[in-house]
């Protein structure tokens, strides 16, 4: 089968999984329909937003779908009307049997870590978080439980010291739009040759990625500056690490933190307590040493650099952080 006859249904909302379906569009792929999460309600205005994936589907002219429930009659019928030979799913949500099942030649998943490690919803975060040098993408068959189908492609790629949730991001969405055309590719020529998850296992522990909550967010300076450090990496710069910055009178000022350096001296200060010039940095302390931020975001106000913030926000060392 040629590529033009391959219908192919694509499912994902996020600006990760627009990059995937724009490769696919550009490289003349056939694409009959596109899923996506209903339309929301958003920011103090309440205004109905578009997914991602929506604004890029309309902008193409493609058929459209936003079920509010999976299984509804009047969606699973809609989608047999498209006669899908292949469904392909980029940060959607889990599907049921009813749906994945479908295509004569199945629905496969782009997700975005070397499988079978960080199964779940945030394995970008994760990884980064656990301090990991490496990460990479998996395509694989969509089957019952959730990221543990049979293995079609799979990429790695490394994690530096200064890349955060948003650069490991971004590398991957375009790593992972060339690998989902590859995978089609794959399918078309007859050249799938899939790989087990459990096969791969061999004993090792699984490191899971499940979603982030605000309290995961909440930094707790009893713990190592690079365990920080990485915690802050892996959560900026969303859903982003936060702390309370306490003043000498007990008020409690919620703040944002985004970028951050360890820094290599012993201190004998407790942990969470502050060292600060009052014009270009503020040093935490953690159990083994100091922890320097560098990006940081009191509630309500804008981002800013340490040296910024401090030029119209008084912080003395009688602060600390809890």
């Amino acid at each position: 089968m040629e590529k033009k006859d391959l219908r192919i249904v694509y499912m994902g909302t996020p600006d990760f999984a627009v990059e995937s379906l724009r490769h696919l569009i550009e490289n003349n792929y056939n694409v009959v329909g596109v899923i996506t999460m209903p339309d929301k309600p958003s920011g103090r205005g309440h205004k109905i937003q578009f997914s991602p994936v929506k604004e890029y589907a309309l902008s193409q002219n493609l058929p459209l779908l936003q079920p509010e429930k999976l299984k509804n009659e009047e969606f699973l019928n809609a989608l047999l009307e498209w006669k899908a030979d292949l469904q392909i799913v980029v940060a959607f949500r889990m599907l049921p049997e009813v749906v994945w099942n479908m295509p004569r030649l199945g629905t496969f998943n782009l997700h975005a870590s070397l499988l079978p490690q960080y199964r779940g919803a945030a394995p970008i975060n994760w990884a980064i978080i656990n301090g990991e040098t490496e990460t990479g993408a998996t395509t694989f068959f969509l089957t019952h439980e959730i990221d543990t189908g049979k293995i079609i492609l799979q990429k790695r790629m490394t994690i530096s010291d200064t890349d955060n949730a948003g650069s490991v991001h971004d590398r991957l969405m375009i790593m992972g739009a060339e690998m989902v055309s590859q995978t089609v590719d794959m399918i078309l020529d007859g050249t799938v040759n899939t790989i087990e998850q459990e096969s791969m296992i061999n004993n090792i522990p699984l490191k899971p990625a499940p979603k982030i909550f605000k309290e995961t967010c909440r930094i707790d300076w009893n713990n190592s500056a690079k365990k920080i450090h990485n915690l802050i990496r892996g959560l900026s710069p969303y859903p982003s690490a936060w702390s309370e910055l306490e003043a000498p009178d007990g008020t409690r000022y919620p703040i944002k933190i985004y970028e951050t350096t360890c820094l290599s001296e012993n201190t004998k200060m407790k942990t969470g307590e502050i060292r600060c010039d009052g014009k270009k940095y503020i040093d935490v302390a953690c159990t083994d040493g100091l922890l320097r931020i560098k990006t940081l975001q009191l509630a309500g106000k804008k981002r800013l650099n340490a040296d910024e913030l401090l030029r119209g926000f008084t912080i003395d060392e009688r602060f600390r952080f809890i």
